[in-house]
């Protein structure tokens, strides 16, 4: 029998990787979805991430390694003992966030910073045994020094990884590129004199002007260009690699340096954010050979944050350059993807002997006596719609958009239908989202439908900035129509509906649904192409107010012609897609578009 060490072995493993090519190595967990009002993070991005490359082929959601929290023994190699002593008190609570929360949500916030800090210390463990670039889909945390949290840093996570490295014999130099558009002090301050960690950082401002041993601290300032900033990378990056010789690098790849970026000050477009990924890889494999490498997200703020993370990773893994979308169908995946893993897990517990546990389709509301028109839809409990926003990450949208309570109510008693209210807070007085809704089975012979009677999103606390008001509109919209859209989706899938069916109230509505949604009548389909011809050259606001102000008139006659409100339905089920049928539906639409009586123009 023939024993290897513990190096063959590991030369052995990385051999077996390298044979299957690229292999998309993840690490991540649920838990990395907390949102904390008041820090404009997606809560849903590294979910995001995950969906569309699961989409496009490029991992498997049984493949994601899932990490564990680090334990303070390794955290403590980093922080002083007098630091973490006082971690959870609420002035280290605002230096973190610049302001207080509660301290529910605080120790929330340090679990998943502890979570995450195991997130990297297996994606480096990882990279190292197979030699395959392994990405924490998290973690990033490089403001925290040993001895102070800030930034919305708690816990270092790329400093601790490091040092546990060290512990465990691991002696080879190690580099740390950290292209976040903020400065990457707290790696720095924890290596100040330790010349086999070379810590690189190229940012808008310097945090800790601290002299270090082996280091470039490169400020650009602000407004900086995608041209600017890659010629910075091009100068000093590959003379770092070469001089240092890294058998390690992790990569903290921020993409707040992205000019839609809400918190960063660059100008950069998320083409040159591919380039710069480009580049620094091209310089790792070119440079250091063999160097194994780990990737943290790093920062990264707002709603398209995910995306340019998840374009970076698909050309990491399959070479592919393209941009990544999430639309109703992408949701509806995910979504789809969230519920399988609940029903597995659901029936994992129960083969265990966990019978006896309750599930929201056992709970009923106080004074139910049974399904009914006690049950929205005749299926859903209060408890139960709770359960689906918040296992679906509705909710955790709603609190990163500020409303750090967002609370139900559930009327199933009204003549118009059943219908469900969120409010931003515990009093109720900031409403969010109110959907009435029914089941139909007159509408479409042969079929039984989800019918949408009202549905109303909408952002108390914004203002009418970025667009204008449209008409009907209070206050701003919520940025959740392709998720609830979604939600409705698998709620059709739940109850086996057919579709849905909803009425838009104004032309805008119709326009927003158009690329889903299919016209009931071809008649309403032939009117609504002839109002788009003839509002052609006006943006979806301009175009709706002149309906709403009687400037769309029949060219013969002269009348105004009025939104017409017409019916609208999202085929869900086989059977209802192809009576659907895209060819004969456009074959019956151009029937009804050469029957039309009238020929429309825009009036000055």
């Amino acid at each position: 029998m023939i024993k290897l060490g513990g190096g063959a072995l590991r030369l052995l493993r990385r051999l077996r990787y390298s044979l299957r090519g690229r292999v998309a190595l993840l690490v991540y967990h649920r838990a990395y979805e907390l949102p904390v009002a008041g820090v404009p993070l997606d809560p849903l991005r590294g979910q995001r991430i995950l969906a569309y490359l699961t989409d496009q082929g490029v991992v498997r959601p049984k493949r994601v390694i899932v990490p564990l929290p680090a334990s303070l023994e390794n955290i403590s190699r980093v922080h002083s003992a007098e630091y973490l002593e006082r971690a959870d008190r609420p002035e280290t609570m605002e230096a973190v966030l610049g302001f207080r929360t509660s301290d529910e949500t605080w120790q929330q916030f340090i679990d998943l910073q502890r979570l995450a800090t195991g997130g990297t210390i297996q994606a480096t463990r990882l990279a190292l045994r197979t030699g395959c670039t392994t990405v924490n889909v998290g973690g990033g945390f490089h403001h925290a020094d040993p001895d102070h949290g800030m930034g919305f840093c708690i816990i270092n996570d790329v400093a601790v990884a490091i040092n546990r490295l060290r512990h465990r014999g691991f002696a080879e130099p190690i580099l740390v590129i950290d292209l976040d558009i903020h400065d990457g002090n707290g790696t720095r301050v924890v290596f100040a004199e330790d010349p086999t960690v070379y810590t690189f950082s190229i940012h808008n401002e310097t945090w800790d002007d601290r002299a270090a041993v082996a280091d470039s601290c490169i400020a650009l300032g602000s407004d900086v260009s995608g041209e600017e900033y890659l010629a910075a990378l091009k100068e000093e990056l590959p003379r770092v690699i070469s001089l240092h010789k890294p058998a390690l690098v992790l990569y903290v790849a921020g993409v707040d340096p992205a000019a839609d970026d809400p918190v960063g000050n660059w100008q950069v477009s998320s083409e040159c954010l591919l380039q710069r990924d480009q580049f620094v890889f091209q310089q790792i494999r070119s440079k250091a050979s063999g160097c194994a490498t780990a990737v943290l997200l790093g920062g990264g703020y707002g709603d398209n944050a995910w995306r340019h993370s998840a374009g970076f990773l698909d050309w990491l893994f399959t070479g592919r350059e393209q941009v990544p979308v999430e639309d109703v169908d992408a949701i509806i995946r995910r979504f789809r993807r969230i519920e399988t893993e609940r029903r597995t897990q659901r029936r994992s517990e129960r083969r265990v002997g966990a019978d006896w546990e309750l599930d929201a389709e056992d709970l009923q509301l106080p004074g139910m006596t049974g399904r009914g028109d006690a049950r929205v839809l005749g299926e859903y409990t209060k408890h139960g719609i709770e359960l689906q926003l918040e296992r679906l990450g509705i909710l955790n949208q709603l609190r990163a958009k500020g409303f750090p309570a967002p609370t139900l109510t559930v009327d199933t008693h009204t003549s118009m239908g059943q219908t469900i209210r969120v409010f931003g807070d515990v009093e109720r007085t900031e409403l969010v989202l109110e959907l009435r809704v029914r089941r139909d089975r007159a509408s479409v012979p042969d079929a039984e439908l989800l019918y949408v009677d009202w549905l109303l999103l909408q952002n108390p606390r914004g203002e009418f900035k970025e667009r204008p008001r449209l008409p009907g509109q209070e206050h701003p919209g919520l940025g959740l129509l392709r998720e609830i859209v979604a939600l409705l989706v698998v709620i059709c899938e739940q109850l086996g509906l057919d579709g849905i069916i909803f009425v838009p109230s104004h032309y805008y509505m119709a326009a927003l649904g158009r690329p889903h949604l299919r016209f009931l009548r071809c008649a309403d389909a032939a009117v609504f192409a002839a109002m788009s011809d003839a509002l052609a050259d006006l943006d979806l606001a301009a175009a709706t107010q002149a309906i709403a102000d009687d400037r769309l008139v029949d060219v013969k006659t002269g009348e105004p012609i009025p939104w017409h409100t017409p019916q609208m339905i999202l085929p869900v089920s086989k059977k209802l897609k192809e009576r659907f049928d895209q060819a004969s539906s456009e074959q019956a639409f151009l029937r009804a578009r050469a029957a039309l009586s009238y020929e429309l123009r825009l009036a000055t």
